[in-house]
């Protein structure tokens, strides 16, 4: 086996660390419970309950960042966006887009690859109601900034939401802070920032978010270079 480059190198070893943390003492009594107690749809299934990693092209020139895995998604599948209906939507996004070898994100092992797109959260574990605190938020951030690090072919970050618009605002020491609107855009050292709205079930079901506003986003990442 050849070895891995730098860059890989350092994501597999942040993939190791993020998902061994425990530092978030309410996150981890969170994650666990949810894992213990599935949903019934879910009945049967061992559920990761873990922090969850970013996943895609370690060469990516697109990186998205979402908020957090989600209860019975991500923190069931081990895998960001996967296996809820936010991933749905950005999977189906990105396969429309050319970054996804398919439109669907069930579990690791479903063959999905990226090419040319990364897929991180600004917190790595499931948090009550989807709200992660201000410290927590604080606590992971290290963990992007070193997965951002590694990243080095990035030009364009699509931010899904305000939490994650704030995230890489602190995480780039943005002034004044970006105000979020979807398709907003903000310069960085080396790439564009690119606002949208959260591919969420409160959004999209009530129209805030359509598929075709959200195509428009990842359009305008392969525009921007992406």
């Amino acid at each position: 086996m050849a070895p891995l480059e730098p860059d890989q190198a350092a994501l597999r070893h942040l993939r190791a660390e993020i998902e061994d943390c425990q530092l978030c003492s309410r996150l981890v009594a969170w994650r666990e419970q949810v894992a213990q107690t599935p949903r019934a749809s879910y009945a049967g299934q061992s559920y990761w309950g873990r922090p969850v990693a970013g996943f895609g092209d370690p060469r990516a020139r697109l990186v998205v960042v979402g908020l957090a895995p989600a209860a019975h998604g991500g923190n069931r599948t081990g895998r960001v966006f996967t296996g809820d209906r936010s991933g749905d939507w950005l999977y189906g996004a990105l396969f429309r887009a050319g970054y996804a070898n398919q439109p669907r994100s069930t579990g690791r092992d479903d063959g999905l690859t990226l090419d040319g797109a990364w897929v991180t959260a600004a917190v790595r574990c499931a948090p009550p109601a989807n709200k992660p605190t201000p410290a927590e938020r604080e606590q992971c951030r290290p963990y992007l900034e070193r997965e951002l690090a590694a990243l080095t072919d990035c030009r364009v970050i699509v931010a899904l939401g305000q939490f994650a618009t704030s995230a890489l605002a602190a995480h780039f020491g943005l002034r004044p802070r970006p105000k979020f609107a979807h398709l907003a855009e903000y310069e960085l050292p080396g790439a564009t920032l690119v606002c949208s709205y959260h591919p969420s079930q409160q959004n999209t079901f009530t129209g805030t978010l359509t598929q075709p506003m959200f195509d428009a986003v990842f359009a305008r990442a392969r525009q921007l270079g992406a």
